[in-house]
């Protein structure tokens, strides 16, 4: 009877519970998004996580896929095309979280607030092609999410070299700085430059071997950038089998533009092309240079294919 009483009178005192917002469905929530609000409460360097929730559902979350790089492989081609699936929320530019040093130190809270506003089903992509090269990024991801799909895009090597090159010359071309020819990089002292910092990053073994490091090779997929550009279909095929996607994607998404010279985009109707800065035209560059950069590619190349099992189109 004593212990009848007391809990009575406990009942009594004890406070109303009223929510702050609206309550959420928690059947609806995935174990995903669970994983990711302890991460955050852990983790984050500044408040108290607050989630940013849609009247309509949908919310802010960090992305189960990223595409690391390559610089110059076609990542933001491969966003863009990815975009088409209905299940896949992408961020719209370059967030750099994980190799720039002041965006980091903000923590997870400043990252999430990057992302797109999406639903429970679907995945939310980032692209930071600078992700690849830079040394610290693999292990910083893998502490934030250790079952991360990564997704990689790369092209010939020698090929990147003068896209990079391009870029950066069109780049100083709007703002009508001079730029250095394409040889006074490639040459030094009558000699390749290797120290070139366009080379470096097409060095994909090196880097490779760094995310290897940390996340197992199935957990990478290889997007071929050369293909891409040729026949886009079969390899976003790949794309969505690897992040386990229904096949929605198709051949009809895509048209050939004869005046760009390269595939634009079908969306219900509407039709949309990469921007003018993609596909430019690269520097004429001499025959003998050109071969003495795929000459030095050829060892690089043939150790990249021994680490990921695969092999590509490569000069």
């Amino acid at each position: 009877m004593a212990a009848f009483l007391l809990g009575a009178v406990l009942l009594i005192v004890q406070p109303q519970i009223v929510p702050s917002r609206p309550a959420i469905n928690l059947n609806a929530e995935t174990s995903s998004q669970s994983v990711q609000r302890e991460l955050l409460k852990k983790t984050s360097q500044k408040n108290d996580f607050k989630e940013n929730i849609h009247s309509n559902g949908s919310c802010q979350q960090l992305p189960q896929t990223i595409i690391i790089g390559v610089r110059k492989g076609g990542t933001r081609a491969l966003l863009e095309m990815l975009s088409l699936h209905p299940d896949i929320a992408a961020a719209e530019s370059e967030v750099h979280f994980f190799d720039w040093e002041d965006h980091y130190r903000n923590g997870l809270q400043w990252y999430i607030n990057q992302m797109p506003f999406s639903y429970p089903h679907q995945i939310t992509v980032e692209k930071t092609p600078a992700y690849f090269t830079s040394p610290k990024v693999p292990e910083r991801v893998y502490s934030m999410n250790q079952s991360m799909r990564l997704l990689l895009i790369l092209r010939d090597p020698s090929e990147r070299v003068l896209s990079d090159y391009t870029q950066v010359f069109y780049n100083h071309m709007q703002k009508h700085k001079p730029y250095p020819s394409i040889e006074q990089f490639l040459i030094k002292n009558g000699e390749l430059n290797v120290d070139y910092k366009a080379i470096n990053r097409s060095l994909y073994y090196i880097h490779m071997q760094n995310w290897l490091k940390h996340f197992p090779l199935d957990h990478i997929h290889i997007v071929d950038g050369d293909k891409l550009i040729k026949d886009p279909f079969p390899e976003i095929e790949k794309v969505e089998r690897f992040l386990k996607l229904s096949p929605q994607i198709n051949a009809s998404n895509f048209y050939f533009n004869k005046t760009k010279g390269f595939y634009c985009l079908r969306d219900s109707g509407r039709e949309r092309c990469l921007h003018e800065s993609k596909g430019r035209a690269h520097p004429q560059v001499d025959t003998r240079l050109l071969e003495k950069l795929q000459e030095y590619f050829h060892e690089p190349n043939k150790k990249f294919f021994e680490l990921v099992g695969r092999t590509f189109d490569w000069h």
